[in-house]
């Protein structure tokens, strides 16, 4: 159990200490909203209703010397003291006072008198937090007339009518445990590693402003991201004092440098743990987990607070409130000790959900060990064709980014593969219809160039990459009809994925070169791994299905409808691959006799830097893959790699 206040909606900080002139000028502008119908004003005393207005108005505006000063029976430092204690002691975000209860109208006076002596009803609501409901309840003071004057008499039960004396306010949150992120086959996608739990006994801190203030100081996480000192204070001060409060989790051996700079803190406690909270793999897409810093918290919103552990990247930081839950939050009244405890209100939390992805870890670990010891940044997607779920999910060298869904890559040659399926739905070719590939060509202005090949077939110019053939090619199909195929084969569409996911980009070729470039992968044309294997899974089946990670019908239910393809064109697209994968440049991803696909190698510029992707894009019975390396390398080996791990 972890104790803490809600999250509070506000602007600005507390509500500051204010002079004696302007709590007497807030204290009449809120005397005013609250007394309109009184014609004696906010501190005349002909009944005991302007004192318990006075009382009220005082407490509400926060000038509690005010407050006390309407009060007998106790000494009225300690008075202040108490009033002044509630907002902290609830974390609140702000405090609202009125005359009267729920059962006013039903004969039930706001304040009944009897000779010296009164009682009066009064409404308290407090705000715990943005998302939360507001604690509204009855209050009950009791007042007796002294020297002519009506007086409040001091008793802690003002605050709350169960509250006794030597009690406290207090805000007891419990956390559920964090449900798993899980593969297809329903096992924990994380693995446990050790961590430190930093957090502080609220009430054995001698200052607790300067120890939060020290943590914050020292707590520079994930790029400089620090902690909400305001909101973490907040978190301390609402805590029972008794008990251990959490403030963050620091995973070994990540944050050794951190957590040795904590340690020179005084006040705050360290306690080892295990725990379940890093990706087994796939971590550029399961995510990670970390401490709430502010920045993280605009993003994952009530009630999650400064210092927990939350989701930050991946499936964790997307699924964050169905992987956690939310807490239920108590208030309490209890004494120093924490033996004397009381439950006055209490919100229910939402149970945490599991999520559970795709990914399938046999096919992982192959697609893992196919990309593992490159000197360059490579990224693999695996697919079922005949249901567009995502099999596994391979980045190496990329930072921490997963380039597999993300990357923005020109494909090159392997955009054939749509280019082909436009020449065979639209432009009225065959696999076997004769070609040529000549050493050069130049199309609407544009060279492309080649190794120069005898007249043959384009299944068999298409297996040796020409390059040529492809761009003479491109004036048996319209600019329309490309995009459109394009389109039918998933590239620039939503897919509803529910992570995010590049899924390519043709532009609308401006002339006859911009759709020459186009058609064999150059120019404006980009795509992910994810999107050119879902291609190569469209050519396997006949039919583009969206892909998912996330068995979430939620999720499902945005995804777009799937496209069936041409019998007759898939058929001539299939023989074409098969070529390629036999005898072509794919040939060394040949493991068995139902390998087909396409390899290509593509240079382009970024940023003013020429760059060269390495592409395989193919499939092997209902398993479609693709793999883009950021260098000149075999990608058909490596396919042969993760088809045969």
């Amino acid at each position: 159990m972890t104790n803490r206040g809600r999250r509070r909606a506000r602007t600005g900080a507390r509500t500051p200490l204010l002079s004696p002139a302007r709590r007497r000028a807030v204290a009449l502008a809120s005397c005013g909203a609250l007394v309109a119908t009184m014609t004696t004003g906010c501190w005349a005393e002909p009944s005991a209703m302007p004192a318990v207005r006075d009382f009220l108005i005082a407490w509400q505006v926060g000038n509690y010397e005010a407050a006390a000063g309407r009060t007998v029976g106790a000494d009225r430092r300690q008075v202040e003291d108490a009033l002044g204690r509630v907002r902290q002691q609830l974390d609140a975000a702000s405090l609202r006072l009125s005359l009267g209860t729920e059962v006013e109208g039903s004969g039930v006076d706001q304040i009944v008198k009897k000779g010296d002596e009164a009682d009066a009803r009064f409404t308290v609501k407090i705000d715990l937090g943005e998302n939360g409901q507001p604690w509204e309840y009855p209050g009950l003071m009791h007042l007796r007339r002294v020297g002519g004057k009506w007086k409040v008499v001091w008793n802690q039960s003002i605050i709350n009518t169960k509250l006794k004396p030597g009690q406290r306010l207090a805000v007891v949150t419990q956390v559920p445990k964090r449900s798993p992120i899980t593969d297809t086959q329903g096992r924990s996608a994380l693995r446990e590693i050790g961590a430190y739990q930093v957090g502080v006994y609220p009430g054995q801190l001698a200052d607790p402003q300067k120890t939060i203030d020290q943590l914050t100081r020292q707590t520079k996480i994930d790029g400089g991201r620090r902690l909400d000192s305001e909101r973490l204070l907040g978190r301390v001060r609402s805590a029972p004092p008794q008990t251990y409060l959490p403030l963050l989790t620091l995973q070994v051996p990540t944050h050794n440098l951190l957590i040795e700079r904590l340690t020179h803190i005084p006040g705050l406690r360290f306690q080892g743990v295990r725990a379940p909270i890093a990706p087994a793999y796939a971590p550029e897409l399961i995510g990670n987990l970390g401490p709430a810093t502010a920045d993280r918290l605009q993003q994952v919103g009530a009630p999650y607070q400064p210092g927990d552990t939350i989701g930050v990247s991946g499936i964790q930081l997307l699924q964050q409130r169905r992987l956690a839950g939310t807490p239920t939050v108590s208030v309490v009244a209890q004494d120093e000790t924490g033996k004397s405890t009381e439950q006055l209100r209490s919100w229910p939390g939402q149970e945490p959900q599991q999520v559970q992805t795709t990914l399938d870890p046999g096919y992982q670990r192959h697609a893992d060990d196919a990309l593992a010891g490159l000197q360059f940044p490579a990224s693999m997607v695996a697919v079922r064709p005949s249901t567009g779920e995502v099999l596994a999910v391979a980045n190496h060298g990329t930072g921490g980014q997963n380039f597999a869904f993300e990357g923005h890559y020109p494909p090159g040659l392997t955009f054939g593969i749509v280019s082909a399926e436009a020449l065979f739905s639209q432009g009225g070719m065959k696999q076997s219809t004769e070609t040529t590939c000549p050493g050069t060509v130049t199309v609407g202005g544009k060279t492309f160039t080649n190794k120069a090949r005898p007249d043959s077939s384009f299944a068999n110019h298409f297996a040796a990459s020409c390059k040529t053939t492809l761009a003479q090619l491109s004036s048996k199909v319209d600019a329309q009809t490309l995009l459109r195929e394009a389109s039918q084969l998933g590239i620039g569409k939503n897919w509803g994925l529910g992570v995010p996911a590049f899924t390519g980009s043709v532009p609308a070729p401006a002339n006859d070169g911009d759709k020459a470039a186009a058609m064999v992968g150059e120019g404006a044309v980009q795509v992910s791994p994810l999107a050119m294997a879902m291609v190569a899974a469209a050519a396997y089946s006949g039919t583009w299905r969206p892909p998912y990670v996330l068995k979430d019908p939620s999720t499902a239910a945005q995804a777009p409808q799937a496209q069936s393809l041409p019998p007759e064109s898939i058929s001539n697209l299939k023989k074409v691959l098969s070529r390629t994968a036999s005898r072509g440049n794919a040939s060394g991803a040949r493991v068995s006799g139902d390998v087909v696909g396409v390899a290509a190698l593509t240079t382009y510029n970024e940023g003013g830097r020429p760059k060269t992707v390495s592409w395989f894009v193919g499939s092997s019975g209902d398993r479609a893959f693709a793999i883009a390396v950021e260098g000149v390398i075999n990608t058909p080996a490596l396919a042969a790699k993760f088809l045969g791990g």
